[in-house]
Order: C-alpha cells, then sequence, then structure tokens
C-alpha cells in the first residue's frame, strides 16, 4: 500500500538508487505514476507492504517501506529491484552503477569515477568539507541524518590526511 512519504516511520528501510544523470521532469512524471503503482500493490507472501519513495535532488530515487506493518522478503526485495530495472529500461538511464559517487559542488549534484577520486581531491575540486552522499543508509532516519554528510567523514577521508 502506498503511503506519502512523510507519513513514513523513522525506522523505515530505505533503498538509495542513484541516477547516472539528472531526471527531466517527464521522467520525473513517469517514476511518478509508475512508482505508486507498484508499490500500491507491493506486497510480501501476499501481505502488502507499507511503502513509499520520493525523487530526490532530481537524481535519486528513494524507496522506503515500513517493516513495523509487514516485512520485506528476499523476493519482494527482488520485486523492488526489477521495478527499478524496469525503469531504467523504459526511461534509458542507470541506477545500478556503483562506479560513481555523487557530491553536491556549486549547489548541483555531481558524480565521479572512482578511479578519479584521489585526482579530484588533490586538485581541490572535492575539499574535505564536500557535501557527499551517503547511498548505504539503512533507513529514513538515517536518510535525514547521514545520506549528505563531508568526504572526510566518509571513506574519502583517508585522501585528506
Amino acid at each position: 500500500m502506498f503511503v506519502s512519504f512523510e507519513n513514513m516511520p523513522p525506522e523505515s528501510r530505505a533503498w538509495v538508487y542513484q541516477a547516472n544523470r539528472k531526471l527531466n521532469p517527464t521522467e520525473e512524471d513517469s517514476i511518478h505514476q509508475l512508482a505508486q503503482e507498484f508499490l500500491g500493490s507491493w506486497a510480501a507472501h501476499g501481505a502488502a507492504l507499507r511503502a513509499s519513495f520520493k525523487i530526490m535532488h532530481n537524481q535519486f530515487l528513494v524507496i522506503l517501506v515500513d517493516e513495523n506493518h509487514n516485512m520485506a522478503s528476499g523476493c519482494s526485495i527482488d520485486a523492488s529491484v526489477h521495478f527499478v530495472q524496469q525503469l531504467e529500461h523504459h526511461l534509458g538511464l542507470n541506477f545500478f552503477d556503483r562506479t560513481k559517487v555523487a557530491f553536491i559542488l556549486n549547489d548541483e549534484v555531481f558524480l565521479e569515477s572512482l578511479n578519479d577520486l584521489k585526482n579530484k581531491v588533490n586538485e581541490g575540486t572535492i575539499r574535505k568539507n564536500t557535501l557527499t552522499f551517503n547511498n548505504l543508509v539503512r533507513n529514513k532516519q538515517e536518510l535525514e541524518e547521514q545520506w549528505l554528510v563531508p568526504a572526510e567523514q566518509t571513506w574519502l577521508g583517508r585522501y585528506f590526511k
């Protein structure tokens, strides 16, 4: 069952999908429609999941499930991954490229290849206080409090020593 993002509890399980490029308004509208349909019927072993989503920074799809209501099963998680893969195919983008790290630079989301991160730190493009997206947050509360953190507080901190 689809619930508004704001009404999801802090402990709701979270999955963050980073697109390989900024979404345009038409793509966002399409995701809104398709995600509401998917989450409205998303279930685990026949039991409805209380779920929501939000597109953030025009680049990230965040899916939440309230496991206080019903637990997401392996099959239901697989179904959500399949849904995101369908979005990729439908929109011609990639939500599963783990070779890029996202930052906020000049008030915009900036993606940088893992291979070029050390160079970007050395040249000063990425600094200790550059806000970095931690897409491994586990729940809504962590999303709100620990998703955007200074680069020095992430694994990139070793490049600032």
